[in-house]
């Protein structure tokens, strides 16, 4: 390990130095091979079927799960599936996929690179964590017999680095803060680098929203505990909620459904029954009010992505670091699909919501579209255009 070491940024981050993602990594990932994924504010990945959105999108998630510390086999349940599809055994007959990202942050630029083992059984077998040349962090497989790897990290005391073991189903990344006491210099340049990316990578929030199971009333405080699941199957629910405790947001969802919706828009409502389930109408202001039931798929995927863009962490199903106040981080919305079952209009209207809220810092957004999407008529969007 080399390199000087540089006295990190102060931590928890102030103003608008929030942790983000800027880089998404995929040097040999299901159908990518050395893929670079910039992200801005707002980025439309777009392609054909098969050119690999889904993917990219399912490794961001990925990342972001183990961030927040959870076990590989929660993560890749189908492991075998993220090797590249050429990719060849080695006389151990091993195979497996590398990804990674780039964070900035007030501890700077920090990469993230992990490798995984998927066959003969999932298990980390490198991972590498840096700043500027500079390696903070370093796993690496020594003996396959033994559940751990061999972990140092920067020290920049009376020995250059640490040495200890670590499991090898676990991002060595999120382990961190467990590890490294702070003692000097070089440990508190690892704790602020690996801290933001934690942050940034705990603060993702993947999004698919299912029309088929938006319809029906839901049970409230049963399905999410008033907080919108990935599938937004409880949508009337945290309509319900999120009406009763905004009024502003609220207002500026019913604006963003006239925008998107045929006819007239008077207001969204929720309303309990007797039998304690929420259902949710679209109130077209001359007594007339439609069901969630009667909506189209376009209809009700706008509005649900709609509800996901005016809300935020306290409404999403999403964990973000609590020990980092949110007014120092950024959500990150990740939307495989962006565009299915949107018209024109429709696509418009959300394109022009997210410009206007990912502007103001406090919410990213990584979309994935068709290669048939205008894309570049979306203000401020990032284009990424991937080839199958």
């Amino acid at each position: 390990m080399t390199g000087s070491p540089t006295v990190a940024a102060p931590w928890p981050p102030t103003g608008g130095d929030r942790p983000h993602v800027v880089e998404l990594r995929l040097s040999a990932f299901a159908g990518h091979r050395g893929a670079v994924i910039p992200l801005g504010p707002l980025t439309l990945v777009r392609g054909p079927s098969g050119s690999g959105k889904s993917s990219a999108l399912r490794a961001y998630e990925a990342l972001a799960r183990l961030g927040a510390g959870a076990e590989l086999a929660e993560v890749f349940d189908d492991p075998v599936a993220c090797v590249p599809e050429r990719a060849r055994a080695d006389t151990q007959r091993r195979r497996g996929f590398h990804i990674g990202c780039s964070v900035d942050g007030p501890a700077g630029t920090v990469r993230l690179d992990l490798a995984v083992q998927a066959e003969p059984e999932l298990r980390v077998v490198g991972e590498r964590l840096t700043r500027d040349g500079l390696v903070l962090l370093e796993t690496a497989l020594r003996d396959p017999e033994r559940p751990v790897v061999q972990a140092a990290w920067h020290t920049a005391g009376t020995a250059p680095v640490t040495r200890a073991p670590m499991p090898d189903d676990r991002l060595g990344t999120a382990l961190v803060p467990l590890r490294v006491a702070g003692s000097t210099k070089g440990q508190r340049l690892v704790l602020a680098a690996a801290e933001q990316v934690v942050v940034a990578l705990r603060s993702a929030f993947a999004c698919d929203p299912r029309p088929g199971r938006m319809r029906a009333p839901v049970p409230a405080g049963r399905v999410g505990s008033g907080r919108l699941l990935g599938g937004c199957d409880n949508l009337a629910e945290v309509l319900w909620r999120t009406r009763a405790e905004c009024a502003v947001r609220h207002a500026a969802l019913v604006s963003a459904v006239r925008d998107g919706f045929a006819g007239r828009v008077a207001d969204v409502v929720a309303e309990e029954a007797e039998d304690g389930a929420v259902a949710a109408y679209v109130d077209r202001g001359d007594g007339v009010r439609t069901p969630l039931a009667r909506l189209g798929d376009g209809e009700l995927r706008y509005l649900a992505l709609a509800l996901v863009l005016l809300t935020g962490p306290g409404v999403l199903a999403v964990d973000p670091a609590a020990e980092v106040p949110q007014a120092c981080q950024t959500l990150t919305v990740l939307a495989d699909g962006l565009d299915h079952r949107l018209d024109a209009r429709q696509f418009r209207a959300l394109g022009e919501l997210a410009a206007r809220t990912c502007a103001r810092g406090h919410i990213r957004l990584v979309g994935a579209v068709g290669d048939g999407v205008t894309a570049g008529r979306v203000t401020d969007a990032s284009v990424v255009d991937l080839e199958p």
